[in-house]
């Protein structure tokens, strides 16, 4: 694995706007057709279970999900092959009143020729979450 495969790039840059909040750098990543699935299948995040298609909807995806919160990402292993890399996160969402979720699972980001993310998949589940009050 290259350290400048452009689907770890993206995959990097999209953590680094999530954690600092940075919604235009996030979306500036997205290709305009960018489908995200996280998780995978019908979930509060996902109600139709066929993912957040296009950047409008990502920017409400952004404003609802991400915003609000204070999210972590802990990266525990990386690969890459053809245009997309995958990766074994752990993530962290402290909310408003200072309670936790946390999440581990397998996520994945593909890219196009110009290195904007056109997907981004969540392997995960609802019951893998584990909650911490304040």
């Amino acid at each position: 694995m290259t350290e400048d495969h452009p689907a770890l790039l993206a995959a990097q840059g999209s953590w680094k706007a999530v954690m600092a909040g940075d919604k235009q750098t996030w979306l500036d990543l997205m290709d305009d057709d960018v489908c995200v699935e996280d998780p995978i299948g019908v979930a509060p995040t996902n109600p139709t279970g066929e993912g957040v298609r296009g950047k409008t909807a990502l920017a409400a995806f952004y404003d609802q999900n991400i915003a609000p919160n204070t999210i972590t990402i802990e990266t525990r292993d990386s690969r890459t092959a053809g245009s997309e890399s995958a990766h074994h996160l752990t993530l962290t969402t402290t909310f408003e009143n200072g309670a936790k979720a946390k999440v581990s699972g397998l996520f994945t980001y593909r890219v196009n020729a110009a290195g904007k993310l056109i997907q981004l998949r969540g392997y995960w589940e609802m019951s893998d979450m584990a909650f911490e009050q304040p």
